[in-house]
């Protein structure tokens, strides 16, 4: 193949015109993410997926599952969230950023499904357990419902709409004109039907949707509280008796925080702005009306965390049951303390026998933290023991510790024991910080059948192996969420590509990056038993993989070079240890498929560059140092090591390879000589410096053929690259025969630099000399390419070597340029990624450099460029991009046409649909337990179990299924409050009668007495009192009667509250009795259908019982 491509007649070739539309397809996107951000600021989990979300304050949301599952959501807008929730076993996430906007994302579909903006500032919110309703409240002390609806695939805002004012007046408290509401919580056992709010002067009112009013109100001046419990510390812990009058009490007392602390919504923890936290005990049942009766002698109790008057906010309130609920369990709290204080997370463990009166805290614990962001627990489904398996705490940078109950166990039995050193670390699947990551490499791999097998092997082994990580003294770690996509077993899709990684720490780790879910396969360290070998656990700084032989070449930050070969076999080998003075073996073992062939120590100085030449007999080293060695794997020696390359010892940075043939012609054969004879192939490699020069090396015998500086000015060199034959030389050269002939004085004052002899000897220089006349004639002119930090040049290879100084192009950067690379598509060069300092990108036509497309990594990834960042960058050259940033790792594709990560088909899925509808089938199992142990017996109680429905429980959290809860939520929130549906009763004294007919009927209807009616004295009575009550129900009406219209007058004649004159009260009932009227018209058809349905039941059972039977003798009954 190499033949064919460099003796090709140089006339033959020609230069295509520029096809734009090889970039119409550019559309940057993120196909592969690992990592949390380090502006992670908020969780969220859902417990029956098992997914983690961490929202950042950037406008992106990590979600994390089981299996190396991980998904990177980016929102349009670049704004912190202020909410995170899932919309629990629904495959949907909502959040609430910073410039109040509302968006639902789409697990299932990795998308932003819906967003919407809101007016003011929401203050609090919250979503309905098991439903896909929220709760927002907003700066003005506005109550709002959202919907998110599945088919329309929007949000909706719901006409249920309460201001604060009206609130207040139903709770019958005062009003300041603008309240906020601080917190909303739906109490637990009520199916989203009674929500907490909770304003900012502290003011708690329970209010009841269903119902339309507040059933508890709850202030600081309401507080009855005899006892407070002071604790500053593990060790003093005392309950002090206060002698306060209510009076004492401020009127306004500003909330910071709240949560519940029971699991039936019985008793909430508040904190406020002051440093206190009060546990105020909140009946599940009350009325309006019952309010003063209900309130407790000790309705309340306080808990200071200090003694001292200037204290923190509460910040964070969470609540966990202890393994008996009734008794007490753990409470969580972030602040509180004193001013000054060292930051801590606080845990309490709390107990109470009967009520608030016995409360007492047991334990105290604080755990240190360093830049606190948020915290979640995560329940412990299932078990006794404890209500909580794992604790999340997020502190700044983006770092996650885990705990869980037993860890915090023994730090409570043994309170000195800090938190950063103590805690688990979130496992990761790609780590780039904890070991530093400092050089990596994305590769592709050899389809050769055989290598593919073992491949295979050593991936399938491993996927067990580091499935699901645990943390320490947990049984299983709770992120297990989502499932791998199947298509690579379906479509016998083999290991295409691997990711390679060095450390600081001097291993290398290899993942399989074929999909993107990556598997870890290998973890390579240098560390020699039994033989020291200075240097080798030093920073890995080079790495290079040769996927023909699937060999691979490590240099790190001491100058030792390992070579390796992946075998599929882990046994211990002969390794070849190479000094620059003696030759041994040692006995070197890496397992996983991977066998070392030699190490090679020659120069203490750190390897800048290695590169595999395209036989992959050979490697090229680069040093710091400016020195080359040219090592030969088959033979495990060093062919030669040169001295400095250019006067200013300037670092090797890039490498290039190109293959020439030796042509056998008289003159090149006197020219040449045997030895050119003898070895008619030749590889010459193009070392670029740092200080931009350009040495060409004869690979098989170290002679240096010529050094040429392409800029003399103080910029640094990046890479070099030598163009395919397509582009060519002699015709680039006449098109931009224009901007030579005007940068032509530049030119050549900037470029004109003499050619540097290979050494002081002047043999050396007529052997140099004659070589690279050789070498230029082999050569079909190809072009050269020159990247430094301020400039791009465009060389040919013919006058390069002859010493010509002009450069065919010259391209001036406005920006640092950081990093490089050349693109193919379609198999052939396409153009060239340019990296700046600032993170912008660019993409540019080959060979004239001109833009062709603009983005950013800020655009794409929110990420800023960082010092060093260059050195974990990499592309296997199809528009596919892997890069680092602090503790991120990201794949990016730069062009729609390019599809090697096979999206969305190979994506793993976020939203596993078998657990959700498994999840909801046990919820139905259980009801219907809970059903079977009220019910009677037999086969008569297995029929009347299917005709009546048991009352609503408030004991359990769940005590409907979703598709019988949203119905009613919907019907609820889908009419205006205080009216059904969209009827306005407007009946006060100026009311004006509208000109259509009115009817407004409400009268009783009974459809389950709670007590016996008496027996009906004779038939004809029964059917006059059916005729009765028919008529009160139609109001004398037919079924196809007109509806009859009645005068304004009539109506409040029948309506207005007599010597009241309250048109609203008048309204409220009109409502109240509609709503009754159609609950239970609802029900008594509901119960009609059931009966039905029993009936047919006990008709089939009858029909067996009789074939069963007929046959049978009176003795065998």
């Amino acid at each position: 193949m190499f033949t064919k491509l460099f003796n090709k007649n140089p006339q033959q070739s020609d230069n295509p015109p520029q096809d734009d539309s090889l970039l119409n397809d550019f559309e940057p996107r993120v196909v592969v993410h690992y990592g949390i951000p380090s502006t992670a600021s908020i969780l969220a989990f859902d417990p029956l997926q098992h997914l983690l979300a961490i929202g950042t304050l950037d406008g992106r949301i990590k979600v994390i599952g089981g299996d190396n599952i991980e998904c990177l959501l980016i929102s349009p807008v670049s704004a912190p969230f202020k909410h995170l929730e899932f919309l629990q076993n629904q495959g949907f996430l909502v959040s609430v950023s910073n410039e109040n906007l509302v968006q639902v994302w789409d697990l299932e579909q990795r998308r932003l499904a819906s967003n919407l903006q809101w007016e003011s500032n929401i203050s609090a919110f919250s979503v309905a357990f098991g439903t896909n309703y929220m709760y927002v409240g907003d700066e003005y002390g506005y109550f709002s419902v959202l919907k998110y609806d599945f088919e329309e695939g929007n949000i909706q805002h719901m006409p249920y709409q309460i201001p604060a004012d009206i609130i207040a007046d139903e709770a019958g408290i005062p009003v300041p004109d603008q309240l906020s509401i601080v917190g909303l919580l739906p109490q637990p056992c009520s199916s989203g039907k009674r929500v907490l709010i909770a304003y900012q002067n502290g003011v708690i009112i329970l209010w009841d949707v269903n119902e339309d009013k507040a059933v508890l109100v709850r202030s600081p001046k309401d507080m009855q509280i005899k006892d407070e419990i002071i604790i500053p510390s593990a060790s003093d812990i005392r309950r002090e008796s206060l002698n306060t009058n209510t009076d004492d009490e401020p009127a306004e007392k500003e909330i910071s925080a709240l949560c519940w602390v029971s699991s039936d919504g019985s008793m909430l923890a508040v904190g406020y702005l002051d440093g206190d936290i009060i546990l105020w005990n909140l009946p599940t049942e009350i009325a309006i009306k019952d309010q003063k009766a209900n309130k407790s002698s000790n309705n309340a109790v306080k808990l200071k965390l200090s003694s001292g008057d200037k204290r923190l906010p509460v910040i964070v309130l969470r609540w966990s049951n202890g393994p008996h609920s009734i008794t007490g369990g753990q409470l969580f709290v972030y602040g509180g303390d004193d001013l000054g204080s060292e930051e801590a997370l606080t845990v309490l463990n709390l107990e109470s026998s009967s009520g608030l009166e016995t409360l007492k805290c047991v334990k105290r614990l604080d755990l240190t933290l360093n830049g606190y962001a948020d915290i979640e627990l995560i329940p412990n489904v299932g078990s006794t023991e404890s209500s909580f398996s794992t604790l999340f705490v997020l502190t700044n940078p983006g770092q996650l510790h885990v705990y869980n109950n037993e860890f915090l166990s023994g730090l409570i039995s043994a309170p000195d024991m800090k938190h950063a050193v103590n805690s688990v670390q979130c496992p990761v699947t790609l780590p780039t910080v904890e070991p530093y990551m400092t050089v990596a490499k994305l590769c592709l791999v050899d389809k050769d059948e055989g290598l593919q097998t073992i491949l295979k092997k050593t991936v399938s082994a491993s996927k067990p192996q580091l499935a699901s990580p645990k943390t320490t003294g947990s049984p299983k770690w709770p992120v297990i969420g989502g499932f791998s996509s199947q298509i690579n077993a379906a479509e016998n899709i083999g290991v295409e590509r691997i990711y390679i990684a060095g450390y600081q720490d001097g291993y290398v780790r290899i993942w399989d990056s074929t999909s993107p879910v990556f598997t870890l396969i290998s973890v390579l360290g240098f560390q020699v038993e039994g033989t020291e070998v200075p240097g080798a656990s030093d920073p890995i700084s080079a790495l290079d993989y040769y996927s023909t032989t699937s060999s691979l070449a490590v240099g790190n930050d001491r100058g030792l070079v390992h070579l390796l070969k992946f075998v599929g076999e882990s046994e211990n080998s002969n390794v070849h240890f190479v000094t620059e003075a003696k030759r041994e073996e040692v006995v070197l073992n890496h397992g996983n498929g991977w066998q070392s062939t030699a190490i090679f120590s020659l120069i203490n100085s750190p390897v800048r560059s290695l590169q595999y030449t395209f036989s992959g007999a050979r490697v090229i080293v680069g040093h710091e140092c400016g020195k080359a060695a040219v090592l030969d794997i088959e033979s495990s020696s060093v062919l030669f090591l040169t001295d400095c390359l250019v006067s200013s010892s300037s670092p090797v940075v890039s490498l290039a390879m190109k293959t020439y043939i030796h042509t056998d012609t008289d003159d090149d054969h006197e020219q040449s000589g045997d030895a050119s004879s003898s070895d008619p192939e030749k590889e010459v490699a193009f070392m670029l410096t740092e200080d931009a020069h350009v040495i060409l090396v004869d690979s098989s015998s170290g002679n240096k053929i010529c050094s040429r500086s392409v800029n003399p000015k103080e910029s640094s060199a990046i890479s070099i690259y030598l163009l395919d034959e397509k582009f060519s030389a002699r015709e680039l050269s006449e098109q931009n025969t224009v901007n030579s002939s005007q940068d032509s004085t530049d030119g050549k004052e900037s470029l004109q630099s003499p050619t540097e002899p290979v050494s002081d000897s002047t043999e050396a220089d007529v052997s140099s000399l004659s070589e690279a006349t050789e070498l230029w004639k082999n050569f079909v002119d190809s072009v050269i390419l020159v990247c430094c930090e301020d400039s791009m040049f465009v060389y040919s290879t013919k006058s390069l070597i002859q010493g010509e100084p002009n450069f065919i192009h010259k391209i001036d950067l406005e920006k640092r340029c950081c990093w490089t690379t050349i693109f193919k598509k379609n198999g052939v060069e396409s153009g060239m990624v340019i990296v700046y300092s600032t993170g912008d990108v660019e993409i540019r036509s080959l060979p004239d450099l001109r833009v062709q497309a603009e983005t950013s990594i800020m655009s794409i990834l929110r990420w800023n460029f960082k010092s060093k960042m260059e050195k974990t960058i990499s592309s296997f050259g199809n528009g596919h991009i892997s890069m680092v940033y602090g503790c991120e790792f990201a794949v990016i594709s730069l062009f729609s046409s390019e599809n090697d990560f096979r999206i969305p088909e190979a994506l793993p899925r976020l939203h596993d649909k078998v657990v959700a509808e498994a999840a909801e089938a046990a919820l139905k199992f259980s009801l219907s337990q809970k059903s079977k142990q009220t019910a009677p017996t037999g086969i008569i109680g297995g029929i009347i179990k299917g005709i009546r429905r048991e009352k609503e429980n408030d004991s359990t959290l769940m005590d409907e299924t979703r598709d019988v809860l949203v119905p009613k939520l919907e019907a609820l929130f889908s009419r205006s409050p205080f009216s059904v549906s969209d009827l306005d009763l407007n009946l006060g004294d100026d009311f004006d009668a509208p000109t259509g007919p009115i009817k407004l009927v409400v009268e009783k209807i009974e459809v389950e007495p709670t007590s016996p009616e008496p027996p009906s004295p004779n038939q004809s009575q029964l059917e006059k009192n059916d005729k009765t009550e028919r008529d009160r129900l139609f109001e004398g009406g037919s079924a196809i009667a007109e509806p009859k219209s009645r005068t304004a007058d009539e109506i409040k004649a029948k309506y207005r509250k007599t010597g009241t004159g309250d048109t609203a009260a008048v309204a409220i009932e009109a409502k109240d009795k509609l709503l009754e009227r159609q609950m239970k018209l609802e029900k008594l058809k509901e119960n009609s259908e059931e009966l039905a349905s029993g009936s047919e039941n006990f008709a089939d059972l009858a029909g067996q019982l009789k074939k069963q039977m007929e046959n049978r003798r009176w003795w065998q009954l």
